[in-house]
């Protein structure tokens, strides 16, 4: 990275940063270089300083990636609270940009009478992870309300593509080669008289049934094909069952729990552990809705 042209930046520039601190599982080692923008044309310029071969990550919540005990060579981009815009045009549409939270997001579309985004309250991250992901909750998904998206490349340049341009499927989108999301156009249809929202409700569901306030990613796996990987993870009889200082949760079989002890590797070991016994008992392949990022230590 030219680190002489970062300089000239708005943005914050951290080196050697524990990624313990951005993650909601607490674990995993430095990122060699952690960038916060100011804002957007920050970012730009940002990206445009760095060497081609500089690997870039980014890391909104934290809530859906585990960081290996190794850290992450080159870049971590952190737009939370910095790429925060959020505004509703004339044309009905609602501009997020990629720093903006989910539930922001939902309170957004409650506040301004248009329905749909409810389910979003539910989802623990931001809207860049959202689009990476069609993340979704109680039966909604993300990507049906997308109009467009704003792309940034490698290079700090900005273009606009549109949602027919992405295979987009159960918890995967396609990606451009060196392009990341930067923000999206949102069409919500406007909430009928006399229909309220449902945040309320659905936040007391999620409640009554996963690990709120405890360290966990949210939902390690993706649901298979015709089965749930809760009620798997829970028929193999792994409820509660630990590795290292990684526990599965026993209120919610497809959560994981750490402790201030937890090691990255201690969490991976686990979810290898529960693939292999699912696969041994049910002949299921489970994927992981969480991504594994970094080195393991040496």
């Amino acid at each position: 990275m030219n680190v002489a042209e970062s300089m000239t930046l708005r943005g914050k520039l951290l080196v050697d940063e524990p990624m313990s601190r951005h993650t909601s599982w607490r674990v995993g080692g430095t990122a060699d270089y952690y960038y916060i923008p100011a804002d957007l044309a920050d970012l730009q310029m940002y990206l445009a300083s760095l060497e081609p071969r500089t690997a870039v990550n980014w890391v909104g919540l934290g809530s859906n990636m585990l960081v290996r005990d190794g850290g992450i060579r080159g870049v971590v981009i952190a737009p939370l609270n910095a790429l925060k815009v959020l505004e509703l045009r004339d044309d009905g549409s609602i501009y997020a940009e990629c720093g903006v939270t989910c539930a922001k997001l939902a309170k957004f579309c409650q506040k301004n009478e248009l329905t749909g985004g409810d389910f979003l309250a539910g989802i623990p991250g931001t809207i860049g992870g959202a689009l990476a992901m069609n993340a979704g909750a109680f039966g909604s998904e993300t990507w049906p309300f997308v109009e467009r998206v704003r792309m940034i490349n490698r290079l700090g340049q900005l273009l606009d593509r549109a949602a027919a341009e992405f295979d987009v499927a159960y918890r995967r989108v396609s990606q451009f080669p060196d392009e990341w999301f930067a923000a999206a156009y949102f069409r919500f249809a406007p909430r009928p008289a006399g229909k309220g929202s449902n945040i309320r409700q659905l936040l007391d569901k999620r409640n009554d049934s996963q690990p709120i306030g405890l360290p966990s990613s949210g939902s390690v796996f993706k649901n298979p094909t015709g089965h749930h990987a809760a009620k798997l993870i829970e028929s193999a009889g792994l409820k509660g069952h630990k590795i290292g200082e990684a526990r599965i949760s026993e209120k919610h079989a497809n959560f994981i729990i750490s402790s201030q002890k937890t090691s990255a590797a201690d969490i991976e070991a686990l979810i290898d552990y529960i693939r292999q016994t699912v696969k041994q008992k049910f002949d299921v392949d489970l994927e992981t809705e969480v991504r594994i990022l970094g080195q393991e230590s040496s």
